[in-house]
């Protein structure tokens, strides 16, 4: 259980990395945030199967995920819709 445990915090320290060094689409960007956010949650089954035994705060979790993305998404539309595109580089905020 604890080589898991390492195996899914390396994986959040990628994920990290993914979401510093892919800053070129907007989509990639939320893509790089829903990877970590799932890997958030793995560790936190892991951690909650092992203390607590208790799943009613992963579901919290879990409803927390998919409002985060729904938002994102729904961002993500409304920008291509103004700017025209989802490159990072083309948004300027005296535009908006």
């Amino acid at each position: 259980m604890n080589i898991l445990m390492n195996l899914m915090i390396f994986m959040f320290f990628i994920g990290n990395y993914m979401l510093i060094s892919n800053r070129k689409h907007v989509l990639n960007i939320l893509l790089s945030l829903e990877f970590l956010m799932l890997i958030l949650m793995f560790i936190l089954f892991l951690s909650l199967l092992n203390i607590l035994n208790e799943m009613y705060f992963l579901m919290l979790f879990m409803v927390m995920m998919v409002c985060e993305g729904v938002l994102g998404l729904s961002i993500l539309v409304v920008l291509i819709r103004m700017m025209g595109s989802d490159y990072f580089q083309v948004f300027n905020l005296l535009k908006c």
